[in-house]
């Protein structure tokens, strides 16, 4: 009977973690595959519209889930974003609603460090322009400046996968 009950004391404190997990807005990752649905992330896309016109930033995301080295999240920008270099950590943007134009390259303007191996400014001198629509995709490697631009009256919507390398 002792053998059930540890069995049973081990499946409730099991659960009881996965349900901490599950009731944090990030996730971490539980399944060997995780399968982000188009309808399900139209949802989040209208949540984060929806916050980005409530506080007024002009951007709003949520990380989705993290493993190891890396992390999913969903983005959606309806003004400029700063420049920014990250020194370890590659983007792969995939858009998924809207239009923007990258600046990738050159050199930031007033780059701060922000957090470890992070870097935030207000632009980038010497870059290259690129726009992306819905279906595109970019990647950028570590160490590499780049920075969102939104023409007005535009938004983006863009699903990123952050690679620690």
């Amino acid at each position: 009977m002792n053998f059930h009950l540890v069995d049973i004391k081990a499946a409730v404190l099991k659960s009881a973690a996965s349900l901490l997990v599950l009731g944090t807005s990030t996730l971490f990752a539980q399944n060997p595959i995780d399968v982000f649905k188009a309808s399900d992330l139209k949802q989040k896309q209208a949540k984060l519209a929806a916050e980005t016109k409530q506080k007024g930033a002009g951007f709003a995301g949520e990380t989705l889930t993290k493993y190891g080295n890396h992390l999913t999240m969903l983005a959606h920008r309806e003004s400029n974003g700063s420049s920014e270099l990250h020194e370890k950590v590659a983007d792969v943007l995939f858009i998924t609603d809207g239009e923007a134009t990258i600046i990738t390259g050159g050199k930031m303007v007033g780059a701060k460090t922000t957090a470890p191996e992070e870097l935030r400014g207000t632009g980038i001198s010497g870059g290259k322009s690129q726009k992306l629509v819905a279906g595109d995709v970019i990647h950028i490697q570590p160490g590499i400046p780049h920075q969102m631009m939104i023409a007005k009256g535009q938004t983006v919507t863009y699903f990123v996968v952050k690679v620690t390398e």
